[in-house]
């Protein structure tokens, strides 16, 4: 099984559009006023979002985009104007993450996890039997 997929909602697209381009995402289907899906920039994993005329409320999602270059990309893109909740930082789950909200308040956390993202010390073994 492979995760093709992530949908968040949003009640402006245009400006949704705007800003995963400035992260990096390439557009890749464009069904406004409705839908939109991104292709991202490494795997081949897509990202989409769709309108909505309420936003859920609580916690909501969280959307992780990895990146090798992390601090780097963090800079880029505050440098024309992405606004961070948290800038990288390494987090006890050994992972270094940087938070931000997209104009429709979903969580997204730009991340480099590295060996640790799937091996990290507590790993679960599995009997391959």
């Amino acid at each position: 099984m492979n995760l093709n997929q992530i949908t968040v909602p949003s009640k402006d697209l245009k400006v949704s559009v705007s800003f995963y381009r400035k992260l990096g995402l390439q557009l890749i289907v464009d069904a406004r006023p409705n839908y939109v899906r991104f292709e991202c920039p490494a795997g081949a994993s897509t990202f989409s979002i769709h309108l909505v005329e309420e936003l859920p409320t609580g916690n909501g999602i969280y959307v992780y985009f990895e990146l090798n270059n992390l601090d780097e990309k963090v800079g880029e893109l505050q440098s024309i104007g992405i606004h961070f909740d948290q800038l990288p930082k390494n987090e006890n789950w050994l992972w270094r993450e940087a938070r931000l909200k997209d104009p429709d308040g979903n969580q997204l956390i730009l991340y480099y996890g590295g060996e640790n993202r799937l091996y990290p010390p507590w790993r679960i073994q599995t009997n391959q039997n």
